[in-house]
């Protein structure tokens, strides 16, 4: 009788916790271009900063500055652009989630 039981929570936590656990894994459309230059791995000495563990709101802030030319690139500008609000808010979500 327990097994049923225990059978059926552990479905039901995994249904609760996989759509999350799904976001957080699959990448939004775009954000593999950035593992082009900005090394996920802490391992990795970079001049480029790092986007895993930043807040979404300054990855928001700041891709929107470099698409907009308020903030100064040599390469950002013209990939930013290329992204529509909608697009940087899913991946600045997506690097700000990531571990």
């Amino acid at each position: 009788m327990i097994a049923p039981r225990l059978a059926l929570a552990v479905t039901l936590l995994g249904l609760s916790v996989a759509p999350g656990l799904a976001a957080s894994l699959s990448p939004p459309p775009g954000a593999s271009s950035c593992s082009g230059c900005h090394a996920r791995n802490a391992g990795v000495d970079s001049p480029i900063p790092r986007l895993v563990r930043r807040e979404a709101d300054e990855l928001f802030a700041a891709i929107t500055a470099f698409k907009t030319g308020r903030r100064p690139s040599t390469v950002m500008e013209r990939i930013a652009k290329g992204f529509t609000d909608e697009e940087i808010r899913a991946i600045a979500d997506w690097y700000a989630e990531q571990k």
